[in-house]
């Protein structure tokens, strides 16, 4: 935290910044994160977050990012089966914002809008008065995400930029959805159209989108993030979706409520 807010709230840090923010210097570290001689730093990392690694498919691994985006023995992050049940994408800590009739949403104090976000206004007019899911992964978390419902893809969006973390404390300072690489497709489902976005974050020099031509099922493998903290974010239509009452609750105090890959966040509204 001292260094994000020597890096954030001094000219100096902000100067560095620039350099650190690029597409090259998280590409660079991801290649020191695919080396073998950095499967040396597992042991440290897994006890200083104690990860639970009896959950893990393996134990032993080739470089950290192999490490990091290990995969969990089957049953270690149940898909919760209710019929009009909207899940979480990945493990990490979510709030719900809503979106007013002109397309903003503010995150920590700082104003955000679809149409910058998705780079795409009139895809962000559909979306007008909805509600947008930001789901933040911190490095401990377990970095592969699922389909958080049941429907039919639509291509890749990519969205080419910088890659600010996204640590609270950066969030206030800087409006990083709009500035950060990020990707999105748009499933139709049952409920709606929604959008399932993947946001890169400081030292997330990779993210794995697996390949999905047709239709895709609730708690299907999506994709994974390589090193580093990031984000998913949904967007639901106005009255598609609402959050868990105790998610509801926190996130319009401004808190964010953690979850695991899975568990239930809010129930749909059949069209």
């Amino acid at each position: 935290m001292r260094a994000a807010a020597f890096l954030y709230g001094t000219a100096p840090g902000r100067i560095l910044l620039r350099g650190l923010t690029r597409p090259w210097f998280s590409k660079l570290g991801g290649r020191v994160m695919d080396s073998r001689l950095s499967a040396l730093a597992v042991k440290g990392f897994v006890r200083r977050h104690a990860i639970d690694m009896s959950q893990c498919e393996k134990t032993r691994f080739s470089s950290f990012n192999d490490f990091f985006t290990r995969r969990l023995k089957p049953g270690a992050r149940p898909v919760a089966g209710e019929p009009d049940a909207l899940v979480s994408p990945c493990d990490g800590r979510l709030t719900v914002w809503p979106v007013d009739r002109d397309g903003h949403f503010p995150v920590k104090g700082t104003d955000y809008t679809l149409a910058r976000l998705l780079n795409d206004p009139v895809l962000a007019e559909r979306f007008q008065g909805g509600l947008l899911w930001l789901f933040r992964l911190c490095p401990e978390d377990y970095h592969r995400y699922i389909w958080p419902a049941d429907g039919l893809p639509g291509p890749t969006v990519a969205i080419p930029g910088l890659y600010h973390t996204v640590q609270p404390l950066e969030r206030g300072q800087r409006p990083v959805y709009h500035e950060n690489t990020r990707q999105y497709r748009l499933l139709q489902t049952g409920f709606g159209p929604v959008v399932v976005m993947e946001v890169g974050a400081l030292l997330v020099g990779r993210i794995v989108d697996l390949p999905a031509d047709g239709p895709v099922r609730r708690g299907q493998e999506k994709g994974w993030f390589a090193f580093g903290g990031s984000t998913v974010i949904l967007i639901t239509q106005k009255g598609a979706a609402v959050p868990a009452p105790d998610i509801a609750a926190a996130s319009q105090e401004g808190r964010e409520t953690p979850v695991r890959q899975g568990r239930q966040v809010g129930t749909v509204n059949a069209r």
